[in-house]
């Protein structure tokens, strides 16, 4: 399912063409001419804060496997993805998978969980990342190359014990989302929460005695955190004002800090937000509702009013700055209610929609709201996201991010499934592999939405040639008649 109503990446084979669709459609992305050589390239400097130093300017974004045991623990395909992250170059591995901190915080029943029964798996998986790093890169490549766990609830998107049964555990009760839960969905009680609260410190500990430098306080995408932030409704101590709102937040880096001494904390944050969208009648996507009276979201984007969208965040970063938090990976939405705002692509996965808009607007989008909160909080490191839909483009657009100092590192997440090699060529100044290259087929999304590990099936031959292949293709073809 594509929109032939936006032009593909691949179609623009020169600078000249690519920066006329942009003026054309005015979309506000710049980008370099050329590419600096590898003496040269913003993406080869290092960078430091909190005690931890990365060798470049490149970040594997945390993702979803989607292909662990029943019982948590990392599976073959896990260390493969794993080992190909430190085989990448990327000198940054923010979380590399999102890991739960409980079972009944999982996003499904095959996602790795942060347990005493798990946690010597996470670290050989860890261990396996960094052996795979020097073995590409030599002996001692390793002592700049900093890596961390996603800690997670995934809350009114959890599905612990079977693909097709959703067990939502949510923070509040929504207009909107909650309606898409047949079954009905439970409310967090304020005790559940400072009970959680201890299990995220618990998770962390683990994963410092896994080897991880930081945990990545996962607070994007509609997840329990992220929508806790949006909790305006909720009664009690972690619901109404800002305080409150954030008292999970500051309970659990409270906790971190007192019991788990010398682990750092970052922070992966939805910046802004909309209203819910769903598909039309034409499978386009469109607002289930109107902005106004909405309150649903934290830094609601009502139109294109991105400064006023980001008033939330510039406060929430402030409060993390005070507590000490260095390090944020910006994003925005999420996959589950506006996946064209969270992940531009051309082509959507099996239960979303058609995009409303170009994607490259979405690309700006969030590259300009990583822009503007970098210039706010100049002390913090950002990591912004929404990269891989530039596709060819990606280099020049990220070396003029960071030589502009728009954002501190480029992220990389689906690319990386697909072509992780994509990092070190950039690194040394090689043309990319077009033939690798991320389309935004959007298989390693409609494969687990479906019960299937993820992974890049058009692109990589390690996956093209598993049975689940097979399966996929039999899947999308239903699905399209």
């Amino acid at each position: 399912m594509s929109d032939p109503g936006w032009a593909r990446i691949a179609s623009f084979r020169t600078v000249e063409a690519f920066r006329t669709h942009l003026a054309k459609g005015g979309i506000p992305l710049e980008l370099d001419d050329t590419l600096a050589g590898p003496g040269e390239t913003p993406f080869a400097q290092s960078i430091e804060a909190d005690g931890l130093r990365a060798g470049n300017r490149l970040c594997v974004l945390p993702m979803e496997g989607w292909d662990g045991s029943a019982t948590g623990e990392p599976s073959d395909l896990t260390r493969r993805r794993w080992r190909r992250f430190g085989e990448s170059g990327a000198k940054l591995i923010w979380g590399g998978e999102a890991a739960a901190v409980r079972h009944d915080g999982r996003a499904n029943p095959r996602q790795i969980v942060v347990t005493e029964a798990t946690w010597e798996a996470l670290a050989r998986m860890r261990d396996g990342l960094v052996e795979a790093h020097e073995e590409r890169y030599g002996t001692g490549a390793a002592s700049d190359l900093v890596t961390g766990l996603q800690i997670t609830h995934s809350g009114r998107y959890a599905r612990p014990n079977d693909w097709d049964k959703p067990e939502p555990l949510v923070a509040f009760a929504h207009p909107v989302l909650d309606k898409r839960f047949p079954g009905g969905v439970r409310l967090l009680s304020d005790d559940e929460l400072e009970r959680l609260a201890a299990d995220y410190v618990r998770a962390a500990a683990l994963a410092k005695r896994a080897g991880f430098q930081f945990v990545d306080f996962k607070h994007c995408h509609g997840y329990l955190c992220h929508e806790l932030l949006a909790g305006r409704a909720r009664k009690g101590r972690f619901g109404g004002d800002f305080e409150g709102r954030t008292r999970f937040l500051r309970t659990v880096i409270a906790g971190i800090r007192a019991e788990v001494p010398g682990l750092r904390i970052a922070v992966r944050l939805s910046a802004f937000d909309t209203v819910p969208f769903r598909k039309n009648a034409d499978g386009r996507g469109e607002p289930e509702r109107e902005d106004a009276g909405y309150g649903s979201a934290f830094g609601l984007l009502a139109g294109e009013a991105l400064d006023e969208a980001l008033a939330e965040s510039r406060e929430l970063l402030g409060l993390l700055q005070s507590l000490g938090v260095r390090w944020i990976s910006i994003s925005a939405g999420s996959p589950y209610y506006n996946p064209h705002l969270q992940r531009p692509a051309l082509f959507p996965p099996s239960d979303a929609y058609l995009p409303p808009e170009d994607p490259l607007r979405g690309v700006a989008r969030q590259i300009e709201a990583t822009a503007r909160l970098k210039a706010d909080f100049p002390e913090l490191v950002f990591v912004g996201s929404a990269y891989s839909y530039l596709q060819e483009w990606l280099a020049h657009v990220g070396q003029r991010v960071l030589r502009e100092r728009r954002a501190d590192l480029v992220g990389l997440g689906r690319m990386v499934l697909s072509y992780p090699e994509l990092a070190a060529d950039v690194l040394a100044g090689r043309p990319l592999d077009r033939k690798r290259i991320c389309r935004t087929f959007s298989d390693c999304t409609t494969a687990p939405r479906k019960g299937l590990p993820s992974g890049c099936y058009p692109l990589d031959p390690f996956y093209a040639e598993r049975p689940e292949a097979a399966e996929l293709k039999e899947i999308k073809q239903a699905l399209r008649a």
